[in-house]
């Protein structure tokens, strides 16, 4: 993996883990994580109390298995996700793969196909929910907490309903996380960050517009918030300048289904769908998280172009097939003006993938023994990496992030920065430069054979 990282990256992760997770039932060949089933939720802690026994984890992945990439509920499935991730911890952030560990909570499915095939792993019976589901998950973070105390706890595809909550619940109660939220919200951030410093338009000066208004899109608006405020906005000035459009259109402050984490990005204005917000509020640019393919119309494209001499578009919903639109199509509608990055993988086109990101995180905690993750850390990743980018325009030419063959280079950049941040924020003990590179040096991970021979 580490030495063909570019022509292994959409087999080990988007676009193939999404089949592998469909057709995980029909793979399967031997055990490669950890299945923790709710009618055997009592067995819990001997399971995972056996697993530290034996092993030393650093990092945990774990889903789920509601809402896989956008493909939905997968059931015990999604514990393909779980083994990707951790991978690309490998591969790209030198985390020895013996310290790693994927788990997928077994709490049902509801999708029928899963259900009704004969093969299916996992337990068959619809998803529970409400107290019951909280009170499983809380059951499992307790134990994480008591058998892996030094852990790295990764959220990843649970569904939007849960995630914020989980996120809120123990993001400061262990070191954990939500890919999804944070973790795609940083590598936006970097994406954004370089694209208007190309533009010569800074980010505090733009209106951005996305189209999704979930877990992920306003994660990805709430980092952005923060970093129109770093660069001189207030609070209130910042958000002003985000339009989130979802299924019924531009989030209105009189709606009854908004969610909590939706309030802030409310507007009072007549109801607006996605094209006649963009003819009203003209933003410079346009981020998509829908999970619905083909959003980003010509025509729409095409009534952005007109006022914007450099758009910025992202199509960020994976698999492929549910792209917001393909890059070849924004070129040509833009006459090869708009500066575009992709959630799954496109010839000659940014990918923005997390993987640029939480490597370097998962390293740094590692090197450092960071205590919490917080967003001034995800903000420091994502600075780090937008700032390589730009001061590596030889090997980056026009595109946003650095090519696929430097990620391991780029996550000892970003653990480096993490590092820094967390010192400052008092997160892990004082280290001076000199040191923090020798500790990423050391917990740094090769595959390669180990001589027995003096």
């Amino acid at each position: 993996l580490t030495d063909s990282l570019e022509e292994m990256l959409p087999l080990i992760y988007t676009p193939t883990v999404g089949l592998a997770c469909e057709l995980f039932h029909r793979i399967y060949r031997q055990a490669r994580g950890v299945f923790i089933s709710y009618p055997e939720r009592e067995q819990m802690q001997a399971v995972l109390a056996r697993i530290a026994k034996t092993n030393t984890i650093r990092v945990i992945v774990v889903t789920d298995g509601e809402r896989i990439l956008g493909l939905g509920d997968q059931g015990v499935g999604g514990l393909g996700i779980s083994i990707g991730k951790l991978s690309l911890y490998t591969a790209c952030g030198g985390i020895n793969p013996a310290q790693t560990l994927p788990i997928v909570l077994d709490v049902g499915t509801n999708n029928r196909e899963r259900l009704n095939d004969p093969a299916y792993l996992g337990w068959r019976h619809a998803r529970i929910e409400g107290e019951a589901y909280y009170a499983f998950v809380d059951s499992f973070v307790q134990a994480i907490k008591q058998y892996f105390p030094q852990v790295l706890l990764q959220f990843e595809d649970f569904a939007q309903a849960h995630a914020y909550p989980l996120l809120m619940q123990y993001r400061e109660s262990l070191c954990t996380f939500n890919d999804d939220i944070q973790g795609t919200a940083a590598i936006v951030v970097a994406c954004v960050l370089t694209a208007t410093a190309r533009t010569g338009v800074p980010l505090r000066e733009q209106r951005v517009v996305v189209l999704g208004a979930g877990s992920a899109g306003c994660g990805i608006s709430e980092q952005l918030v923060r970093l129109m405020m770093h660069q001189g906005l207030t609070e209130e000035e910042a958000r002003r300048r985000f339009f989130l459009v979802d299924q019924q259109g531009l989030l209105q402050e009189n709606s009854k289904n908004l969610l909590p984490f939706q309030r802030s990005f409310a507007h009072a204005v007549q109801p607006m769908d996605l094209l006649a917000v963009v003819k009203t509020v003209k933003p410079g640019i346009l981020l998509g998280v829908s999970g619905q393919a083909s959003l980003f119309t010509e025509e729409l494209v095409k009534t952005m172009a007109a006022f914007c001499e450099h758009p910025i578009i992202f199509p960020l919903s994976n698999p492929t097939s549910h792209a917001e639109a393909r890059p070849t199509d924004l070129l040509a509608w833009t006459d090869n003006r708009a500066l575009i990055a992709t959630g799954s993988p496109f010839p000659q086109t940014t990918q923005c993938n997390n993987a640029y990101i939480f490597p370097g995180l998962g390293l740094a905690v590692i090197a450092s023994g960071i205590q919490r993750i917080t967003d001034g850390l995800f903000m420091a990743a994502a600075i780090a990496l937008s700032d390589w980018t730009l001061s590596h325009a030889n090997e980056t030419g026009a595109r946003l992030l650095p090519p696929v063959t430097a990620m391991r280079e780029i996550s000892r950049v970003i653990a480096n920065a993490v590092i820094s941040e967390a010192i400052k924020e008092g997160l892990c003990p004082a280290m001076t430069d000199e040191a923090i590179h020798a500790a990423i040096d050391k917990s740094a991970w090769n595959p390669e054979y180990n001589s027995f021979v003096n």
